[in-house]
C-alpha cells in the first residue's frame, strides 16, 4: 500500500484530468470547502448563464420568453438535453421543475393509485425527513393515516440491506419511495435490483437522487424505474434553492398530472387559456407554474461544464478521493476515537464520506474556525464531501491534518457541543 504522504496527493494533482475545472469556481483562499453535498460552490460559468436570463430580462421584458439566445419558454428543454447522461434517460422522461419536495408531491399524486387491498407506501427511516412529511401528507390526502407508510428499519443505524427492503415489499404496497444515497451515511443503494424486486411484485418504486445526481452514474430507463426526484444545488453546483428536477419513465406519460399547472399545458395550446387542461406528451407535464427563471439559469453553465468533464470521470475521481480520506481518517484521526461509518464498498459508497464522534457538534466548529468546511449532522456525524470538480487531492491531506491538530491540542473544547441553526 502506498504511503498517503502531502507529496505522493501533490503527484497525483498534477496528473488530474479534471484539475482545470478547479478555475472555474469560485474559491476562498485558505479555506478547504468539503459540503459539495449540501451546497455546490459557485461557478463562473453558472453566474454567466445567470447574467445572460437577467440580459434577456434587461433588454425585451415580456418578450425575453420568445426571444434572446435562449428563449424562456423553451428554456427547460435544453436543460433537459444537458441532465439526460447524469440520469440514464431519454429528454422527454426528464424535467427541471419544482423542488425535491413538490416533486415528490407530484410524483405521489400522479402515481399513487390505492385500492382497498393495496394501498401501503413503502420507505426507510434513514431517509431525510422532507420525503416522509411529504408521503404522510400524501396518505392523509387519500384519507388514510400514518399506518399505511412502512418505513424499513436498519440494522445498525446507517445502512439498509437489500433484502430487508424487498422482504418489506408486501401485497399491500402500492408504490416505493428511496434515497439513491442515504444523506447521512452516504451509502448507495442498488436501484436496479430493487426496481426488479419491485416491479415483480406489480410495486411502481421511485428514487431521491439528491445525494447522488452528479456525483453516481444512473440507468434509469434501462433499470425500468418507475420515477425519481432529485435537487440541482449540491453536486450539480446550481446554487442555493436551485430549480430542482424530475424523471417519469415514458410508459407512465399517459397519466394525467396529479397536481396540474399552466405550464404542464401543451406549448401548442398553452395560450389558448381554455379552461381544460391538455398535457404536454412527455414529462414536461408535470410541470406547475411559471418557471423560476433566475433560480434556474445558473443550470445551464453548471451542466454544460459537468457534460464536458463527464459523469464516469467525476465518479472515478470522487471514488479515489473518499478512497485516500478514508486511509488518512483511519491512520491520523480513528485514534482519537472518529468512527467511519460510510460503506467501504465502491459500489455502495456515493460521493461523501460520513464519520462520528461523541464532540461533533465542537469538533465542526473548530474545523470551520481553522478554514475546513464540513457538514454537521446531530447527533454526532460529520459529512465531508470532496468534490471531483473543485477540490484537489492535497486538500485531503491538509484537511486531516487541520484536524488532527484539533485533537491533539483540543481546541474543539473552545466551543459548545450543540449544533449552530443551521447544521
Amino acid at each position: 500500500m502506498t504511503e498517503i504522504t502531502r507529496n505522493y496527493l501533490k503527484q497525483l494533482d498534477a496528473k488530474d484530468g479534471l484539475a482545470k475545472f478547479r478555475d472555474e469556481f469560485y474559491l476562498t483562499d485558505d479555506v478547504i470547502y468539503f459540503n459539495g453535498n449540501s451546497l455546490g460552490l459557485m461557478s463562473k460559468r453558472a453566474e454567466s448563464s445567470l447574467y445572460e436570463v437577467m440580459e434577456t430580462w434587461k433588454q425585451y421584458g415580456i418578450d425575453g420568453w420568445m426571444k434572446g439566445k435562449r428563449p424562456w419558454f423553451y428554456f427547460n428543454d435544453e436543460l433537459a438535453e444537458l441532465m439526460t447522461p447524469l440520469v440514464g434517460a431519454a429528454p422527454e422522461e426528464i424535467c427541471v421543475t419544482g423542488s425535491t419536495t413538490t416533486n415528490i408531491h407530484q410524483m405521489i399524486s400522479t402515481l399513487y393509485q390505492p385500492t382497498e387491498d393495496r394501498y401501503k407506501i413503502l420507505a426507510d427511516e434513514l431517509n431525510f425527513p422532507s420525503d416522509i412529511y411529504a408521503l404522510k401528507s400524501q396518505l392523509r390526502l387519500k384519507g388514510f393515516d400514518d399506518t399505511a407508510l412502512v418505513q424499513v428499519q436498519s440494522r445498525d443505524g446507517q445502512t439498509l440491506l437489500t433484502e430487508d427492503i424487498v422482504a418489506q415489499m408486501t401485497d399491500d404496497v402500492a408504490l416505493i419511495l428511496l434515497p439513491g444515497v442515504l444523506y447521512r451515511s452516504g451509502q448507495i443503494l442498488d436501484m436496479k435490483q430493487l426496481t426488479t424486486a419491485a416491479h415483480k411484485r406489480g410495486i411502481i418504486i421511485g428514487f431521491d437522487l439528491c445525494h447522488s445526481i452528479g456525483s453516481v452514474p444512473h440507468e434509469l430507463s434501462k433499470w425500468d424505474v418507475d420515477f425519481a426526484v432529485w435537487c440541482t444545488y449540491k453536486h450539480l453546483n446550481g446554487g442555493p434553492g436551485s430549480v430542482g428536477g424530475l424523471y417519469l419513465n415514458n410508459k407512465h406519460h399517459n397519466h394525467a398530472p396529479g397536481l396540474a399547472g399552466w405550464f404542464g399545458s401543451d406549448k401548442n395550446k398553452q395560450f389558448d387559456m381554455e379552461h381544460v387542461f391538455e398535457k404536454a406528451i412527455d414529462a414536461s407535464a408535470y410541470q406547475i407554474g411559471t418557471p423560476h427563471m433566475l433560480s434556474t439559469a445558473p443550470l445551464i453553465g453548471a451542466l454544460e461544464m459537468m457534460t464536458e468533464a463527464g459523469i464516469d470521470a467525476v465518479r472515478a475521481k470522487s471514488l479515489l478521493m473518499t478512497d485516500l480520506l478514508i486511509e488518512l481518517v483511519t491512520e491520523h484521526l480513528v485514534p482519537f476515537g472518529f468512527v467511519i461509518t460510510t460503506p467501504l464498498d465502491h459500489n455502495m459508497r456515493g460521493g461523501h464520506l460520513y464519520i462520528e464522534h461523541e464532540e461533533a457538534a465542537r469538533i465542526t466548529k473548530a474545523m470551520k474556525a481553522a478554514g475546513v468546511i464540513p457538514d454537521f449532522r446531530a447527533p454526532k456525524g460529520i459529512r465531508m464531501s470532496p468534490v471531483a470538480l473543485y477540490n484537489t487531492f492535497t486538500e485531503l491531506y491538509d484537511a486531516v491534518m487541520i484536524i488532527k491538530t484539533i485533537m491533539t491540542e483540543e481546541k474543539y473544547k473552545e466551543f459548545e457541543n450543540e449544533r449552530e441553526i443551521v447544521a
